[in-house]
């Protein structure tokens, strides 16, 4: 009897439908792999922002010690401070430059997940070289009190720009996604540092003892 060869044929995938698949597979990989690939260094940042402010928090505790416990912009410039620049609303870096003896390096004063800002290779350095507020309420006595954090803040949904920001406990306060994604880090007055998320930034300032918090953003 004889067969038809017709019905022994079989379909079979020409090389560019093989491509098209090893394409397809690998785009699909990518977009599952890509964010937990990411993860891993987005935590590296964080951990290595938290590290930098507590390296702020020691100095200005160190100059508060050597200046009847008062910390930069409560003492004269004439004294090594950084009082006279206390309501200057472009002035956050002046309040570092006083700490620099304190610091080894201005590179602890930017997270490197800050894109907009610049790292600085020497102590001539400006608001652009700064990722940390300056807590101008802050005080060593009171451990609570927010002495510096990440400048990624808003209050209402608005982001706050560079000078003086006034958060009182009326207003919201959250973190903005443009540097640690909707969260951030703060430096207490005793030289803790926390990561806050929105909630717990708003539970803060209550727990500031301050009724009004001024920060001099960067």
């Amino acid at each position: 009897m004889r067969i038809d060869q017709t019905c022994r044929k079989t379909a079979a995938l020409t090389l560019v439908e093989i491509s098209v698949v090893i394409v397809a597979i690998m785009i699909v990989l990518i977009v599952v792999l890509l964010p937990a690939l990411s993860r891993p260094r987005e935590r590296s940042s964080r951990i290595s922002c938290l590290n930098c402010l507590k390296q702020v928090g020691l100095a200005a505790q160190v100059f508060a010690a050597d200046n009847e416990e008062k910390f930069p912009w409560r003492v004269s410039t004439k004294a090594g401070g950084s009082l006279e620049y206390l309501n200057v609303p472009n002035s956050a870096f002046r309040h570092f430059l006083a700490i620099s003896n304190e610091l080894s390096t201005p590179k602890v004063l930017l997270c490197p997940e800050d894109k907009e800002r610049t790292t600085a290779i020497d102590w001539r350095i400006g608001n652009q070289n700064i990722i940390y507020f300056v807590g101008l309420n802050a005080s060593e006595t009171n451990v609570n009190s927010i002495l510096s954090g990440d400048r990624n803040l808003m209050t209402n949904g608005v982001p706050v720009g560079t000078g003086l920001v006034e958060l009182t406990t009326k207003l919201t306060a959250a973190w903005t996604a443009r540097i640690h994604k909707n969260a951030g880090n703060v430096l207490l007055g005793d030289g803790h540092v926390d990561a806050l998320s929105n909630n717990r930034l708003q539970e803060q300032l209550i727990d500031s003892g301050v009724a009004t918090n001024r920060l001099l953003i960067p």
